[in-house]
């Protein structure tokens, strides 16, 4: 009731801006009040596209959920890293991506947590959950592609802190996105190994079958320093839409250590976005 409440006199506020800015009446398409995508637009900027009222619109019914897809999830990336997503989807309006604007929108602000795998092992699985902050880094990014696939454009975000039951160790977990992951050299390099899907590992945003880049060996040494990692404690995913998924086990540091690479310029593109 709550949020219904809430909800109205947003919509309130959207339709007297609606009529101030268009003062002719809208096409008649069948639709009318919170129904009409205008509105709904409207109302969602209003409210800095609040992620988990997204959420709950989208369930709602059929209608509002094919709207969310079609329009609202995309329009919730552009407003919350308009420079990442101009990189993904090569500044194109119209642009596409792969795996839906819905999967990108949850990988943005949500860890997926972790679990065990033939290479990693926890106690226990950890909850995946929302992210109350996101950072994205195609500086980053560069530290996880091998030599020879560098050209690719690809988006790592920090690693989420997990505390591991059973022990003093944390879990890192990370997420990130290709550009065209159909065309890059990463794919390329996993079909020209013949690298095979796992079986029982799914990507955690699109449910896409993934190639777990350890057992291709295609891991650079670069991405365990990046992340503050010991080598071997290290595993991560790509799913055939491009989607990255992976953990790590985090070494402690202390206060006056630096993380050194050759790759630890400022990067523009970088993306820092809160989930408040």
């Amino acid at each position: 009731m709550l949020l219904e409440g809430k909800f109205t006199v947003v919509q309130m506020k959207a339709n007297r801006r609606l009529r101030f800015n268009q003062p002719s009446r809208l096409p008649s398409s069948g639709d009318s009040g919170i129904e009409d995508e205008r509105v709904l637009v409207l109302v969602f900027e209003s409210i800095s596209w609040d992620i988990h009222t997204l959420c709950s619109i989208a369930t709602v019914s059929q209608r509002f959920c094919a709207i969310a897809r079609r329009i609202l999830w995309r329009r919730l990336c552009e407003h919350r890293a308009p420079v990442m997503i101009s990189a993904l989807s090569g500044g194109v309006p119209s642009g596409r991506i792969d795996g839906g604007w819905n999967a990108l929108a949850k990988l943005m602000f949500f860890c997926g947590g972790g679990e065990s795998t033939r290479y990693f092992n926890l106690s226990q699985p950890t909850p995946g959950h929302f992210v109350r902050e996101s950072r994205f880094s195609k500086t980053s990014g560069r530290f996880f592609l091998p030599k020879n696939c560098r050209g690719d454009l690809l988006y790592v975000s920090d690693p989420c802190e997990h505390h591991a039951v059973g022990g003093d160790e944390h879990l890192g977990v990370f997420r990130g996105v290709f550009r065209e992951f159909m065309r890059s050299k990463t794919r390329q390099c996993l079909v020209r190994r013949q690298a095979e899907l796992e079986e029982k590992v799914r990507c955690p945003y699109c449910g896409g079958r993934v190639w777990s880049m350890t057992a291709a060996r295609l891991v650079p040494k670069s991405a365990a320093r990046r992340l503050g990692s010991r080598d071997g404690g290290l595993e991560f995913f790509v799913c055939v839409n491009g989607h990255l998924h992976g953990t790590c086990w985090l070494i402690p540091l202390s206060s006056d250590e630096e993380d050194g690479g050759a790759f630890d310029d400022e990067d523009s593109d970088d993306f820092y976005g809160s989930i408040l």
